[in-house]
Protein backbone atom coordinates (compact mmCIF):
# COMPACT_ATOMS: atom_id res chain seq x y z
CA UNK A 1 0.00 0.00 0.00
CA UNK A 2 1.31 3.44 -0.91
CA UNK A 3 2.21 5.86 1.85
CA UNK A 4 -0.47 8.28 2.98
CA UNK A 5 0.37 11.92 3.85
CA UNK A 6 1.02 11.11 7.52
CA UNK A 7 2.84 7.76 6.96
CA UNK A 8 6.34 8.86 5.93
CA UNK A 9 7.24 10.53 9.17
CA UNK A 10 4.52 9.52 11.62
CA UNK A 11 3.53 13.11 12.40
CA UNK A 12 0.15 14.79 12.64
CA UNK A 13 -1.86 15.15 9.41
CA UNK A 14 -0.65 17.85 7.04
CA UNK A 15 -3.11 20.59 6.07
CA UNK A 16 -5.44 19.74 3.19
CA UNK A 17 -4.39 22.94 1.39
CA UNK A 18 -0.77 21.84 1.23
CA UNK A 19 -1.60 18.30 0.18
CA UNK A 20 -3.93 19.50 -2.57
CA UNK A 21 -1.24 21.68 -4.15
CA UNK A 22 -0.44 19.87 -7.39
CA UNK A 23 3.23 19.46 -8.25
CA UNK A 24 4.80 18.89 -11.62
CA UNK A 25 6.01 15.24 -11.95
CA UNK A 26 9.65 16.35 -12.03
CA UNK A 27 9.09 18.46 -8.90
CA UNK A 28 8.21 15.29 -7.01
CA UNK A 29 11.89 14.29 -7.20
CA UNK A 30 13.29 17.76 -6.53
CA UNK A 31 14.19 17.05 -2.85
CA UNK A 32 15.99 13.81 -3.75
CA UNK A 33 19.35 15.27 -4.74
CA UNK A 34 19.55 17.37 -1.58
CA UNK A 35 18.89 14.26 0.52
CA UNK A 36 21.69 12.41 -1.27
CA UNK A 37 24.13 15.29 -0.95
CA UNK A 38 23.44 16.43 2.62
CA UNK A 39 22.26 13.22 4.25
CA UNK A 40 19.20 15.02 5.64
CA UNK A 41 15.63 13.83 5.11
CA UNK A 42 13.57 16.56 3.37
CA UNK A 43 10.94 18.61 5.18
CA UNK A 44 8.10 16.63 6.74
CA UNK A 45 5.36 18.70 5.12
CA UNK A 46 6.94 18.53 1.69
CA UNK A 47 7.43 14.76 1.97
CA UNK A 48 3.77 14.32 2.92
CA UNK A 49 2.68 16.55 0.05
CA UNK A 50 4.68 14.45 -2.42
CA UNK A 51 3.43 11.17 -0.92
CA UNK A 52 -0.16 12.30 -1.49
CA UNK A 53 0.42 12.56 -5.23
CA UNK A 54 3.18 9.99 -5.73
CA UNK A 55 1.33 8.32 -8.60
CA UNK A 56 2.02 11.38 -10.77
CA UNK A 57 5.66 10.25 -10.98
CA UNK A 58 4.63 7.76 -13.67
CA UNK A 59 4.25 10.68 -16.11
CA UNK A 60 8.03 11.05 -16.32
CA UNK A 61 9.82 9.50 -19.27
CA UNK A 62 12.39 6.73 -18.58
CA UNK A 63 15.20 9.09 -19.56
CA UNK A 64 13.95 11.73 -17.10
CA UNK A 65 13.81 9.14 -14.33
CA UNK A 66 17.41 8.08 -14.98
CA UNK A 67 18.65 11.66 -15.11
CA UNK A 68 16.85 12.62 -11.89
CA UNK A 69 17.76 9.54 -9.85
CA UNK A 70 21.39 8.97 -10.85
CA UNK A 71 22.98 12.11 -9.32
CA UNK A 72 21.34 11.37 -5.95
CA UNK A 73 22.42 7.72 -6.05
CA UNK A 74 26.00 8.79 -6.83
CA UNK A 75 26.10 11.39 -4.03
CA UNK A 76 27.67 10.99 -0.57
CA UNK A 77 24.48 9.77 1.13
CA UNK A 78 22.64 7.60 -1.41
CA UNK A 79 21.09 5.49 1.37
CA UNK A 80 19.32 8.58 2.71
CA UNK A 81 18.01 9.42 -0.77
CA UNK A 82 16.75 5.83 -1.12
CA UNK A 83 14.97 5.96 2.22
CA UNK A 84 13.31 9.23 1.29
CA UNK A 85 12.04 7.69 -1.98
CA UNK A 86 10.43 5.00 0.15
CA UNK A 87 9.04 7.49 2.72
CA UNK A 88 7.55 9.64 -0.04
CA UNK A 89 5.78 6.68 -1.65
CA UNK A 90 7.76 7.08 -4.90
CA UNK A 91 9.77 3.87 -4.70
CA UNK A 92 6.70 1.70 -5.23
CA UNK A 93 6.13 3.36 -8.61
CA UNK A 94 9.71 3.74 -9.79
CA UNK A 95 11.21 0.46 -8.53
CA UNK A 96 8.50 -1.84 -7.16
CA UNK A 97 11.00 -4.73 -7.29
CA UNK A 98 13.16 -2.89 -4.77
CA UNK A 99 10.17 -1.75 -2.70
CA UNK A 100 9.28 -5.43 -2.24
CA UNK A 101 12.57 -5.97 -0.36
CA UNK A 102 11.53 -3.68 2.52
CA UNK A 103 11.24 -5.77 5.70
CA UNK A 104 12.05 -8.86 3.61
CA UNK A 105 14.30 -10.89 5.88
CA UNK A 106 17.36 -12.85 4.78
CA UNK A 107 17.76 -14.39 8.23
CA UNK A 108 15.18 -14.67 10.96
CA UNK A 109 15.43 -12.10 13.75
CA UNK A 110 18.39 -10.12 12.37
CA UNK A 111 17.51 -6.62 11.17
CA UNK A 112 20.81 -6.01 9.41
CA UNK A 113 19.94 -9.02 7.25
CA UNK A 114 16.80 -7.26 5.99
CA UNK A 115 17.30 -7.09 2.20
CA UNK A 116 16.30 -3.42 2.04
CA UNK A 117 18.64 -2.40 4.84
CA UNK A 118 21.43 -4.52 3.32
CA UNK A 119 20.87 -2.94 -0.10
CA UNK A 120 21.08 0.60 1.28
CA UNK A 121 24.34 -0.30 3.01
CA UNK A 122 25.78 -1.77 -0.20
CA UNK A 123 24.86 1.33 -2.22
CA UNK A 124 26.40 3.60 0.41
CA UNK A 125 29.64 1.56 0.46
CA UNK A 126 29.91 1.31 -3.34
CA UNK A 127 32.22 3.53 -5.34
CA UNK A 128 30.21 6.43 -6.82
CA UNK A 129 30.27 5.29 -10.43
CA UNK A 130 26.78 5.11 -11.98
CA UNK A 131 27.05 1.48 -13.16
CA UNK A 132 28.27 0.26 -9.77
CA UNK A 133 25.74 2.29 -7.76
CA UNK A 134 22.82 1.17 -9.96
CA UNK A 135 23.98 -2.45 -9.80
CA UNK A 136 24.19 -2.11 -6.01
CA UNK A 137 20.63 -0.78 -5.93
CA UNK A 138 19.29 -3.72 -7.94
CA UNK A 139 21.67 -6.61 -7.21
CA UNK A 140 19.38 -8.45 -4.76
CA UNK A 141 15.91 -7.89 -6.23
CA UNK A 142 15.89 -11.55 -7.28
CA UNK A 143 15.88 -12.65 -3.64
CA UNK A 144 12.18 -11.96 -3.17
CA UNK A 145 10.86 -14.68 -5.54
CA UNK A 146 13.68 -17.15 -4.80
CA UNK A 147 13.60 -17.23 -0.97
CA UNK A 148 13.20 -20.72 0.47
CA UNK A 149 13.18 -21.70 4.16
CA UNK A 150 15.25 -24.83 4.74
CA UNK A 151 15.36 -24.99 8.52
CA UNK A 152 15.19 -22.91 11.70
CA UNK A 153 16.67 -19.51 10.89
CA UNK A 154 18.06 -20.78 7.55
CA UNK A 155 17.10 -19.29 4.21
CA UNK A 156 18.32 -19.94 0.66
CA UNK A 157 18.10 -17.78 -2.46
CA UNK A 158 19.31 -20.20 -5.12
CA UNK A 159 19.41 -18.60 -8.57
CA UNK A 160 18.60 -15.11 -7.30
CA UNK A 161 21.25 -13.48 -9.51
CA UNK A 162 19.78 -15.03 -12.66
CA UNK A 163 16.23 -14.22 -11.53
CA UNK A 164 17.39 -10.68 -10.78
CA UNK A 165 18.50 -10.28 -14.39
CA UNK A 166 15.11 -11.47 -15.65
CA UNK A 167 13.36 -9.03 -13.32
CA UNK A 168 15.70 -6.22 -14.39
CA UNK A 169 14.81 -6.79 -18.05
CA UNK A 170 11.08 -6.86 -17.35
CA UNK A 171 11.01 -3.84 -15.05
CA UNK A 172 13.83 -1.40 -14.26
CA UNK A 173 15.38 -1.64 -17.73
CA UNK A 174 12.07 -0.39 -19.16
CA UNK A 175 11.19 2.18 -16.49
CA UNK A 176 14.69 3.64 -16.15
CA UNK A 177 16.19 5.10 -19.33
CA UNK A 178 19.68 3.69 -18.96
CA UNK A 179 22.09 4.57 -21.77
CA UNK A 180 22.52 1.39 -23.85
CA UNK A 181 26.02 0.50 -22.66
CA UNK A 182 25.10 1.35 -19.07
CA UNK A 183 22.08 -0.95 -19.08
CA UNK A 184 24.14 -3.85 -20.40
CA UNK A 185 26.81 -3.20 -17.77
CA UNK A 186 24.31 -3.10 -14.91
CA UNK A 187 22.74 -6.34 -16.13
CA UNK A 188 26.10 -8.13 -16.16
CA UNK A 189 26.93 -6.85 -12.69
CA UNK A 190 23.62 -8.15 -11.34
CA UNK A 191 24.27 -11.52 -12.98
CA UNK A 192 27.85 -11.87 -11.71
CA UNK A 193 27.61 -10.03 -8.37
CA UNK A 194 28.31 -13.22 -6.38
CA UNK A 195 31.36 -14.31 -8.34
CA UNK A 196 34.00 -12.14 -6.68
CA UNK A 197 32.90 -13.24 -3.22
CA UNK A 198 33.33 -16.89 -4.17
CA UNK A 199 37.12 -16.57 -4.26
CA UNK A 200 38.63 -18.42 -1.31
CA UNK A 201 42.36 -18.26 -2.02
CA UNK A 202 42.58 -21.78 -3.42
CA UNK A 203 42.03 -20.90 -7.09
CA UNK A 204 44.79 -21.88 -9.51
CA UNK A 205 46.30 -19.27 -11.80
CA UNK A 206 44.25 -20.77 -14.63
CA UNK A 207 41.06 -20.30 -12.61
CA UNK A 208 41.97 -16.68 -11.81
CA UNK A 209 42.80 -16.05 -15.46
CA UNK A 210 39.50 -17.61 -16.53
CA UNK A 211 37.57 -15.47 -14.03
CA UNK A 212 39.17 -12.30 -15.38
CA UNK A 213 38.49 -13.43 -18.95
CA UNK A 214 34.83 -14.17 -18.17
CA UNK A 215 34.26 -10.82 -16.47
CA UNK A 216 35.90 -8.93 -19.32
CA UNK A 217 35.08 -5.20 -19.38
CA UNK A 218 33.09 -5.28 -16.11
CA UNK A 219 35.94 -6.78 -14.05
CA UNK A 220 36.87 -3.60 -12.16
CA UNK A 221 33.23 -2.67 -11.50
CA UNK A 222 32.49 -6.21 -10.34
CA UNK A 223 35.34 -6.27 -7.82
CA UNK A 224 34.22 -2.88 -6.49
CA UNK A 225 30.63 -4.16 -6.19
CA UNK A 226 31.91 -7.30 -4.42
CA UNK A 227 33.68 -5.14 -1.83
CA UNK A 228 30.56 -3.04 -1.28
CA UNK A 229 28.45 -6.20 -0.88
CA UNK A 230 30.32 -7.12 2.31
CA UNK A 231 28.06 -5.84 5.09
CA UNK A 232 28.57 -8.50 7.76
CA UNK A 233 28.77 -7.29 11.35
CA UNK A 234 30.37 -10.49 12.59
CA UNK A 235 33.82 -9.87 14.12
CA UNK A 236 36.57 -10.58 11.62
CA UNK A 237 34.31 -11.82 8.81
CA UNK A 238 34.07 -8.47 7.03
CA UNK A 239 37.84 -7.96 7.09
CA UNK A 240 38.48 -11.50 5.87
CA UNK A 241 36.09 -11.08 2.92
CA UNK A 242 37.60 -7.74 1.92
CA UNK A 243 41.13 -9.16 2.13
CA UNK A 244 40.20 -12.07 -0.13
CA UNK A 245 38.72 -9.75 -2.77
CA UNK A 246 41.86 -7.59 -2.62
CA UNK A 247 43.99 -10.72 -2.97
CA UNK A 248 42.01 -11.77 -6.04
CA UNK A 249 42.49 -8.34 -7.62
CA UNK A 250 46.21 -8.48 -6.88
CA UNK A 251 46.57 -11.94 -8.43
CA UNK A 252 44.76 -10.78 -11.56
CA UNK A 253 47.17 -7.84 -11.92
CA UNK A 254 50.20 -10.07 -11.34
CA UNK A 255 49.06 -12.69 -13.85
CA UNK A 256 48.31 -10.02 -16.47
CA UNK A 257 51.75 -8.46 -15.93
CA UNK A 258 53.44 -11.85 -16.13
CA UNK A 259 51.54 -12.77 -19.29
CA UNK A 260 52.68 -9.53 -20.88
CA UNK A 261 56.37 -10.30 -20.22
CA UNK A 262 56.83 -14.07 -20.02
CA UNK A 263 55.46 -16.23 -22.87
CA UNK A 264 52.81 -18.70 -21.66
CA UNK A 265 54.52 -21.67 -23.35
CA UNK A 266 58.04 -22.90 -22.49
CA UNK A 267 60.99 -22.90 -24.91
CA UNK A 268 61.72 -26.23 -26.60
CA UNK A 269 58.05 -27.23 -26.72
CA UNK A 270 58.03 -27.45 -30.52
CA UNK A 271 60.88 -30.00 -30.55
CA UNK A 272 59.16 -32.08 -27.88
CA UNK A 273 55.86 -32.04 -29.79
CA UNK A 274 57.63 -33.29 -32.91
CA UNK A 275 59.33 -36.12 -31.03
CA UNK A 276 56.35 -37.17 -28.94
CA UNK A 277 53.83 -37.03 -31.78
CA UNK A 278 56.27 -38.11 -34.53
CA UNK A 279 55.65 -34.95 -36.52
CA UNK A 280 58.02 -33.31 -38.99
CA UNK A 281 58.92 -29.64 -38.59
CA UNK A 282 56.61 -27.20 -40.29
CA UNK A 283 53.82 -24.66 -39.87
CA UNK A 284 51.58 -27.21 -38.20
CA UNK A 285 53.77 -27.04 -35.08
CA UNK A 286 53.07 -23.31 -34.87
CA UNK A 287 49.35 -24.04 -35.21
CA UNK A 288 49.49 -26.46 -32.29
CA UNK A 289 51.30 -23.85 -30.19
CA UNK A 290 48.64 -21.31 -31.18
CA UNK A 291 45.89 -23.60 -29.93
CA UNK A 292 47.72 -24.12 -26.65
CA UNK A 293 48.28 -20.37 -26.22
CA UNK A 294 44.55 -19.74 -26.78
CA UNK A 295 43.70 -22.24 -24.04
CA UNK A 296 46.18 -20.53 -21.68
CA UNK A 297 44.71 -17.12 -22.40
CA UNK A 298 41.19 -18.44 -21.79
CA UNK A 299 42.30 -19.87 -18.45
CA UNK A 300 41.40 -23.43 -19.48
CA UNK A 301 44.94 -24.73 -18.91
CA UNK A 302 47.88 -23.52 -16.83
CA UNK A 303 50.53 -21.28 -18.38
CA UNK A 304 54.32 -21.63 -17.93
CA UNK A 305 54.36 -25.33 -17.09
CA UNK A 306 56.92 -27.97 -18.10
CA UNK A 307 56.82 -28.94 -21.82
CA UNK A 308 55.56 -32.45 -21.01
CA UNK A 309 52.40 -30.91 -19.53
CA UNK A 310 51.44 -29.42 -22.90
CA UNK A 311 52.15 -32.65 -24.79
CA UNK A 312 49.61 -34.35 -22.53
CA UNK A 313 47.15 -31.51 -23.13
CA UNK A 314 47.48 -32.00 -26.90
CA UNK A 315 46.83 -35.72 -26.51
CA UNK A 316 44.01 -35.49 -23.97
CA UNK A 317 42.13 -32.77 -25.87
CA UNK A 318 42.85 -34.08 -29.36
CA UNK A 319 44.36 -30.76 -30.40
CA UNK A 320 46.27 -32.37 -33.27
CA UNK A 321 43.06 -33.42 -34.98
CA UNK A 322 42.39 -31.41 -38.10
CA UNK A 323 45.90 -29.93 -38.22
CA UNK A 324 47.23 -30.06 -41.76
CA UNK A 325 50.79 -31.38 -41.61
CA UNK A 326 52.96 -29.19 -43.84
CA UNK A 327 56.61 -30.29 -43.72
CA UNK A 328 59.32 -28.11 -45.26
CA UNK A 329 59.89 -28.57 -48.98
CA UNK A 330 61.80 -31.72 -49.72
CA UNK A 331 60.41 -33.68 -46.75
CA UNK A 332 57.65 -36.24 -47.32
CA UNK A 333 54.27 -35.81 -45.67
CA UNK A 334 54.28 -38.22 -42.75
CA UNK A 335 50.68 -37.75 -41.59
CA UNK A 336 47.44 -36.14 -42.69
CA UNK A 337 44.60 -35.28 -40.29
CA UNK A 338 45.65 -37.50 -37.37
CA UNK A 339 49.41 -37.83 -36.83
CA UNK A 340 50.68 -41.12 -35.38
CA UNK A 341 51.65 -41.35 -31.75
CA UNK A 342 54.21 -43.19 -29.73
CA UNK A 343 53.39 -46.85 -29.04
CA UNK A 344 51.26 -47.13 -25.94
CA UNK A 345 50.27 -43.45 -25.86
CA UNK A 346 46.72 -42.21 -26.06
CA UNK A 347 45.57 -41.53 -29.63
CA UNK A 348 44.94 -37.79 -30.09
CA UNK A 349 41.41 -38.48 -31.26
CA UNK A 350 40.49 -40.85 -28.45
CA UNK A 351 39.00 -40.12 -25.09
CA UNK A 352 40.81 -41.63 -22.15
CA UNK A 353 38.22 -42.12 -19.40
CA UNK A 354 40.97 -42.02 -16.83
CA UNK A 355 42.45 -38.73 -18.00
CA UNK A 356 41.94 -35.55 -16.03
CA UNK A 357 41.26 -32.03 -17.14
CA UNK A 358 44.63 -30.19 -17.02
CA UNK A 359 42.92 -27.25 -15.42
Amino acid sequence: MLARPTDPVGEAPVSAALVSQILDPAELLAPLLSAGQTGEIPDVALTAQIAAQAERITALTPVQVYELLTPALCAHHPHVAMQWLRDAGLLAYLLPELDATVSFSQEGGRRHKDVWEHTKAVVWQAVPRPAVRWAAVLHDIGKVPTRRFVGPGKVTFHGHAEEGVRMFRRGPARRIGFPAEMGERVELLILYHLRGGQYDGSWTDAAVRRFAQDMGPVLTDLLDLSRADVTSKRPGKRQKCLCLISELAKRIREIEAQDAVVPPLPPGLGNLLMRALQLPPGRHIGELRGRLEALCEAGEIEARQEPEYYVEVVRARGLAEGVQVQPPKGLPVVASDTPPTDPGSTHPGSTDPGSTDPT
